[in-house]
């Protein structure tokens, strides 16, 4: 009798002991299963072999590079993680996070405020201002505000703040929302629009894949865009409530200067797919 009472406390100690384990961790079985797009570089992009210290995605024959892994591998380092990395479509990002399909989201997203109504966020671990691009020979090329883009055609990823706000702002274009940033960029490469909105690590990634592009950076001028720093924040979204897994990420971030993030973006758009 006294064996099988110990036997039934072990097995009552044991799931409490997992159960504490993993709110110490924030994270299952020491695995951080991170979400992104793998298909948003130099943030986030797929590549067929492990060059570069890319990361195999979850159930295909790819890996993961770019910003957002580089950043992950140094969280799960410093936390002592193993990384799995899902790929998934911009749309059904927030909503894994929301159901644990994944632990966290890091794809360079806003830390917007209606954002934060479904999520949490950890960071900034990056911060991004709003720019431009155009082709060299195009006419909107010397633009020299938000202002000489009027009556142009312009695009932004759909359910980006790149187009839920800042393409808005411009009078009288004609918007158009591709549902991917690659499809963004093909849109002003073959001519369909004039310009496109964008943030500025996705148009220097941008600028060494297609050449013939040229960056609109109307910071600093009075013909600017309207931008609130929630906008320019970008952070890694958990599930509403895991402080935890926050406080975790949070933790590294802490003691990252903005010159610590530019130099890894560097490192990412240095080795993008395009840029060789």
């Amino acid at each position: 009798m006294k064996k099988l009472l110990a036997v039934l406390l072990v097995l009552m100690i044991v799931p409490v002991s997992l159960s504490f384990a993993e709110s110490v961790t924030g994270v299952e079985d020491g695995v951080l299963t991170v979400a992104m797009e793998c298909a948003y570089a130099p943030y986030n992009w797929a590549q067929p072999d492990d060059s570069n210290g890319a990361v195999p995605i979850k159930d295909t024959n790819l890996f993961a590079n770019g910003y957002d892994v580089m950043t992950a591998k140094a969280i799960c380092e410093a936390n002592g993680w193993k990384l799995e990395i899902l790929q998934l479509d911009w749309e059904s990002l927030i909503p894994a996070v929301q159901s644990g399909i994944c632990d966290a989201v890091i794809a360079g997203q806003s830390m917007t405020v209606e954002r934060m109504e479904s999520v949490d966020f950890a960071g900034p671990y990056l911060y991004a201002s709003i720019v431009c691009l155009t082709k060299k020979d195009s006419k909107y090329a010397e633009a020299k505000g938000i202002s000489d883009l009027a009556g142009a055609k312009g695009a932004s990823q759909n359910s980006t703040i790149w187009y839920d706000i800042y393409l808005k702002q411009i009078k009288n274009v004609e918007k158009m929302a591709p549902e991917s940033a690659p499809a963004m960029l093909m849109a002003l490469e073959t001519g369909t629009v004039d310009f496109v909105c964008t943030d500025m690590p996705t148009a220097q990634g941008a600028l060494i894949a297609f050449p013939d592009m040229v960056l609109l950076d109307f910071n600093g001028s009075d013909d600017n865009f309207s931008i609130n720093d929630e906008d320019v924040n970008i952070g890694i979204s958990v599930r509403k409530g895991n402080t935890v897994l926050k406080d975790a990420i949070d933790s590294y971030l802490k003691d990252k200067t903005a010159d610590d993030f530019n130099k890894l973006m560097d490192e990412a758009i240095r080795i993008q797919p395009l840029s060789e």
